[in-house]
């Protein structure tokens, strides 16, 4: 059998150490504080458990020490704030303390339920007219939308209209300077007319296949 050493921690000891140290870290206290109380509670000294915790059991509860400082930091934030932001209500903080409410940011006297009445009645009303404005939003967008919907279909005419000019112009040019070739072609079959006509007209063979020129 293994020898179990008497000073050996158990798993209730852990448990008591993550605990505590837990609710210190989430209070804002040192861990020095929690060993000194994890101490009294099992008999050991703060070095033991702050040994214990660094080395065993701390790896065991990364998950719950991120959780317990972000708690630490949110009663920081809360205590910072000015007093009564316990009960929130529509964004603004209503504490209900001995039967009645105070208003965050209001005067520190102590307020009706009728006055919480009054108040929640009139975020409903700022809550409905942010609703009307919304609607006037959305019905403003919608419109935009359909003004740009049909700026691009008058883009998409305007485009197809500028293809087919160009599609034009360029069997206009081709046209044009096929015409000019055949002018030119014209031109020169002329002048090679003319000049066969005027040695026609200048010159004759003779009986013996000679030119005669004439006069």
């Amino acid at each position: 059998m293994t020898a179990v050493r008497q000073d050996a921690w158990s798993a209730e000891d852990d448990l008591i150490l993550a605990e505590v140290t837990l609710r210190h870290i989430r209070e804002g206290s040192t861990q020095l504080a929690a060993f000194e109380e994890v101490g009294e509670k099992i008999g050991r000294t703060p070095a033991a458990c702050g040994f214990r915790w660094n080395s065993c059991v701390r790896k065991k509860y990364e998950e719950a020490i991120s959780l317990a400082k972000s708690q630490r930091q949110k009663r920081s934030y809360y205590k910072k704030q000015p007093a009564n932001t316990g009960l929130q209500v529509a964004g603004l903080g209503l504490e209900a303390e001995a039967g009645y409410y105070k208003v965050e940011g209001a005067s520190e006297e102590s307020l009706s339920i009728d006055a919480v009445i009054r108040f929640l009645r009139q975020w409903k009303g700022n809550l409905q007219e942010n609703g009307r404005q919304l609607k006037m939003l959305e019905k403003e967008l919608r419109e935009k939308e359909e003004e740009i919907a049909n700026l691009r279909r008058i883009n998409e005419q305007l485009s197809k209209e500028v293809n087919e000019v160009q599609t034009d112009y360029r069997v206009v040019n081709d046209d044009y300077k096929a015409l000019i070739q055949i002018m030119d072609r014209a031109r020169r079959l002329a002048f090679l007319t003319e000049e066969e006509e005027e040695l026609k007209t200048r010159f004759k063979m003779d009986a013996n296949g000679n030119l005669e020129r004439i006069e």
